[in-house]
C-alpha cells in the first residue's frame, strides 16, 4: 500500500512540477489548456494503478486534481475532466461503474458551484477550503458506500480511515504547493514591475526636462510663423500640424514626468480626500458628456504622506479609462468609493464599460501597452508607478462586455 500510495503522490505532483517547469511563463489561455491536460493524465495514472489496501479494498485519488480544477476554473474547465474521469471508468468496467457516473456528476454539479467563492478567499484560506471539500467528498462516497453493507465491519472502518486521512494529507499538500508558486509569482512580477517603474522614473526625471526646452521654443516660433501674413492657406495648414504634434509630445513629456520620484514640495500629510473631491468635480463634466453618472462616496479618517500632483494625476487617469471604455456602451456607471480597513486606505474605482479579457489585465501596466487605439500605455504606467511608490498595490477585476473595478490598497 505504501508504495503505491508514494507512487499516486508523484502522479499528483506531475502537474504541478511539468507546468511549474516548462509552462509557467506561457499566455493564461494556453497555461488552462496545459493544466487541464495534465490533470487528465494524473486522474488516468491514479485510476490505472489505485491504492490497494492489504483487507482487500481498493481506492484511488482521481478526485483531488478533479476538485481543484473545478475550484480554481469551474464548470468550463472541470467538464473535460468529468469526461475523462467517466469514459476511463467505463472503459474499466467491472463493479461500481454505474454508481461512479452517477456520484462524479453529483460531484461535477456541486463542486464547480463553489468556484467563485473559493477564487474570493486569501491563500491560507483556500488551502484549508479545498482540504474541507475534499474531506466532504470523499466523506459523501464512503456514506453512500455504506449502504451497501448489511452491517459496518472493521475493514470498512480501516478503509474509511485510510481513504480520509489519505485524500485530506494528499489535498492539502498539493494545494500548499499550488498556493506557494502562485505567491511566488506575484511577488517575483511584483519585483521586476517596481524595477521597471524605478528605472523609467529615473530616466523620465533626466530625459523629459530636457526634451521639454526644445519643445517649448519650436512651439513659439512655430506660433509666430502661423501669424504671419506671407504664408499660403497650405503653410498655415502644415504648421497647424506641426502645432498639434507638439501639444501631443508634450502632452506624452508630461506623462513622463509623472513617473518620477515625488515632489517635495508637493507632499503633504492627509486622508486623499482633498485630491479625490477635486478629480472628481474635474471628471464630472467629460461623465455628463458621455451620458456616465458619477456616484461618489468617501469614509476615510487614515492619513498618508504622498505627492498631492501625482495622486490627482493617478485619479484623473483611472476615471477617465472608466469613462471612456463606457462610451462605446452609450454611458453607465462610475462608481468611486474610498474607505478604510484596518490599517488601510481602499480605492474602489467601478465602471460599467466593455471590459477587458484577462490577458488583457494581466497586461496592465506594462510599458507601452494599451487597450485603446491611440493610447500610449502611459497613464496606467503612471497609476502602477504612484500607487507602487505609496507601498500600496492594484487589484483588478474585469469580465468582458460587463465592466471592470480597480481596487487599490494604500497601507498606512
Amino acid at each position: 500500500m505504501f508504495e503505491t500510495l508514494l507512487v499516486n503522490f508523484l502522479f499528483l505532483l506531475l502537474p504541478v512540477v511539468i507546468f511549474l517547469i516548462f509552462f509557467e511563463n506561457k499566455q493564461y489561455t494556453y497555461n488552462k489548456i496545459i493544466l487541464i491536460l495534465l490533470s487528465s493524465v494524473t486522474m488516468f495514472l491514479c485510476m490505472t494503478i489505485p491504492i490497494k489496501l492489504d483487507i482487500g479494498f481498493i481506492f484511488d485519488l482521481r478526485y483531488i486534481p478533479f476538485i481543484v480544477v473545478a475550484l480554481f476554473g469551474g464548470y468550463k474547465n472541470a467538464f473535460p475532466l468529468y469526461l475523462v474521469l467517466n469514459i476511463y471508468r467505463f472503459y474499466l468496467g467491472g463493479e461500481g461503474t454505474i454508481q461512479s457516473f452517477l456520484f462524479s456528476t453529483v460531484i461535477f454539479i456541486i463542486v464547480p458551484l463553489l468556484s467563485k467563492k473559493f477564487s474570493q478567499l486569501q491563500s491560507k484560506n483556500r488551502i484549508f477550503f479545498a482540504t474541507f471539500v475534499s474531506f466532504f467528498t470523499m466523506g459523501f462516497y464512503l456514506f453512500i458506500l455504506s449502504t451497501f453493507f448489511d452491517s459496518l465491519t472493521r475493514e470498512f472502518w480501516i478503509l474509511t480511515i485510510n481513504a480520509l486521512t489519505t485524500h485530506v494529507g494528499m489535498m492539502l499538500i498539493i494545494m500548499t504547493l499550488i498556493e506557494r508558486i502562485i505567491i511566488n509569482i506575484k511577488n517575483r512580477e511584483r519585483f521586476f514591475h517596481t524595477e521597471r517603474l524605478s528605472v523609467i522614473g529615473e530616466l523620465s526625471a533626466s530625459v523629459s526636462h530636457e526634451i521639454r526646452n526644445p519643445l517649448t521654443v519650436t512651439n513659439g516660433f512655430l506660433q509666430l510663423l502661423k501669424s504671419s501674413k506671407n504664408l499660403s492657406q497650405d503653410e498655415k495648414r502644415y504648421v497647424e500640424f506641426a502645432l498639434q504634434e507638439l501639444i501631443r509630445a508634450e502632452k506624452i513629456v508630461s506623462d513622463y514626468l509623472t513617473l518620477a520620484k515625488p515632489q517635495s514640495k508637493n507632499m503633504i500629510y492627509s486622508n486623499l480626500e482633498v485630491e479625490t473631491e477635486y478629480t472628481k468635480d474635474l471628471i464630472t463634466p467629460f461623465a455628463n458628456m458621455h451620458q456616465v453618472n458619477v456616484q461618489y462616496c468617501f469614509n476615510n479618517s487614515l492619513k498618508i504622506n504622498y505627492d498631492k500632483n501625482q495622486i490627482q494625476q493617478c485619479m484623473i487617469n483611472l476615471y477617465k479609462n472608466a469613462i471612456e471604455a463606457m462610451k462605446e456602451k452609450g454611458g453607465g456607471t462610475l462608481l468611486i468609493d474610498i474607505s478604510e480597513q484596518k490599517q488601510n486606505i481602499l480605492i474602489k474605482i467601478q465602471d460599467t464599460g466593455i471590459g477587458m479579457t484577462k490577458e488583457e489585465v494581466l497586461r496592465l501596466g506594462k510599458p507601452y501597452y494599451s487597450t485603446k487605439e491611440k493610447g500610449t500605455g502611459l497613464g496606467m504606467l503612471m497609476v502602477y508607478s504612484t500607487i507602487d511608490k505609496l507601498k500600496g498595490k492594484v487589484e483588478v477585476q474585469s469580465v468582458k462586455g460587463k465592466g471592470t473595478t480597480f481596487l487599490i490598497t494604500i497601507p498606512v
